[in-house]
C-alpha cells in the first residue's frame, strides 16, 4: 500500500462546545499491561521496551500469559472490555476490580470479534470463552492479575511517572497555547480542525460524535509505536498516544531516578517530591522523611518557591501536593 492509501484512513473525533470543555487526560493500567502482552509476543516490533524486556521475560507464568495472548492477540483490535474508562487516579486494583465486573454481553460482542480475526487452536479456544463468558471473565481476570504481578507491578512507578508527566507538559500547553496546540503536539498521526481531532490510522474510519461526552486523551508507555482509538458506546470516546520520554531505559530502577532529582533538589527534597503523589499534610510530610516538622517545612518551602509543589489549605490543615512542573521533573529523569 503507498503512503497516500495508508493515510486514507482515519477517525474524526468531532467537538461540540461542550465537548471541548469536556476534553481530560486519564492513565490506564489495563492498555498498558494489554500491550505488554504484545511486546511479549513481538519483541522485535518494540525496540524502546528491549530494557524492560530482560527484566521479565523469564518470569511470565505460563498458562495466564498464553489465555491473555488468545484474547489480545499480537496486532490490531483490542477488545473493549479489557479496559474501562481512563481516569487521572485509575489504579491497577481499580481496572482489574472493573474487569471482574465487565458486563457479559459486551464480551461476548468483543470475543466474536476476535474469533473474526483468529484461526486454528485460538479461534477454537476464543470460541470456548464466547460460549460461557462467565466463567471466561473469572479466568480472564485471574490471568490478568498474574500477568500484571510478574510484567507491570515492578516497574509502575517508574511508568507512571512517565505517563503523569507527559500529562503534566501537555497540560501546561493547554494553559499556555490552547487546546488546539497541544493537540497537534500529540503525535504525527494526530491534527485539529474545523472541530474535530482526526487520527490517521492504518485500516479504520469513522466520524465520533462525541456528543457531550468530551474525549480522553490517554498517553502510553507500552504502546510506543502509534496511536490507537476507542470509539464504541457505552466507552467514552478515547485517544491513546504514545507518552514522551520513553526510552530504552525508562525501567531502570527507579533508585536512579531519585538519585537524578537528588542531584538537582538534594536527597531530603527529592524524598519529599517523589511522595508527593498523593496530598500530605506537613506533619504527615515529616514523619514519612524522618525529619522534623520544621526541617520539612523549610523544604516544602524551597519546592513550592521552584514551583515543584502546591500547598493549599483545607479548615486547620494545609496540604502539599505535586504540581504539573513537579510531575514533569521527576518523570522526566526516568
Amino acid at each position: 500500500m503507498d503512503r497516500k492509501a495508508a493515510q486514507s484512513h482515519h477517525v474524526d473525533f468531532r467537538l461540540s462546545p461542550g465537548d471541548i470543555q469536556a476534553v481530560r487526560f486519564g492513565i490506564s493500567p489495563g492498555h498498558e499491561l494489554a500491550h505488554a502482552v504484545r511486546v511479549l509476543l513481538r519483541p522485535a516490533h518494540y525496540p524502546l521496551q528491549w530494557g524492560w524486556l530482560k527484566q521479565v521475560r523469564d518470569r511470565m507464568p505460563r498458562e495466564p500469559f498464553g489465555l491473555l495472548s488468545d484474547v489480545i492477540g499480537a496486532d490490531g483490535y483490542l477488545p473493549d472490555f479489557l479496559t474501562t474508562t481512563a481516569r487521572w487516579d485509575l489504579t491497577p486494583e481499580a481496572e482489574l476490580a472493573a474487569l471482574r465486573a465487565a458486563a457479559l454481553p459486551g464480551m461476548r460482542v468483543d470475543l466474536g470479534k476476535m474469533v473474526d480475526r483468529s484461526s486454528g487452536e485460538r479461534r477454537a479456544a476464543l470460541e470456548r470463552m464466547r460460549a460461557d463468558p462467565e466463567r471466561a471473565r473469572a479466568r480472564i481476570a485471574d490471568a490478568w492479575a498474574q500477568v500484571w504481578e510478574a510484567a507491570l507491578a515492578p516497574v509502575w512507578p517508574q511508568l507512571e511517572r512517565i505517563l503523569r508527566a507527559d500529562i503534566a507538559v501537555r497540560s501546561r500547553t493547554v494553559s499556555a497555547d490552547g487546546l488546539a496546540a497541544m493537540a497537534s503536539r500529540i503525535h504525527p498521526a494526530v491534527s485539529w480542525g474545523d472541530g474535530a481531532v482526526r487520527v490517521v490510522l492504518r485500516k479504520h474510519s469513522e466520524q465520533v460524535d462525541c456528543r457531550g461526552s468530551g474525549l480522553v486523551l490517554v498517553p502510553s508507555v507500552m504502546s510506543s509505536w502509534g496511536c490507537m482509538v476507542l470509539t464504541e458506546p457505552p466507552a467514552q470516546p478515547t485517544l491513546y498516544y504514545p507518552a514522551r520520554g520513553v526510552t530504552a531505559e525508562w525501567a531502570r530502577d527507579s533508585g536512579a531516578a531519585r538519585d537524578a532529582v537528588a542531584a538537582l533538589v538534594g536527597a531530603a527534597r527529592a524524598e519529599i517530591l517523589f511522595a508527593a503523589h498523593v496530598a500530605r499534610t506537613t506533619s504527615q510530610v515529616a514523619a514519612d522523611a524522618g525529619l522534623a516538622i520544621s526541617t520539612a517545612s523549610h523544604h516544602l518551602s524551597v519546592l513550592r518557591g521552584a514551583g515543584l509543589v502546591s500547598s493549599t489549605r483545607e479548615g486547620a490543615r494545609v496540604l502539599h501536593l505535586r504540581t504539573p512542573l513537579g510531575e514533569a521533573v521527576i518523570g522526566q529523569a526516568i
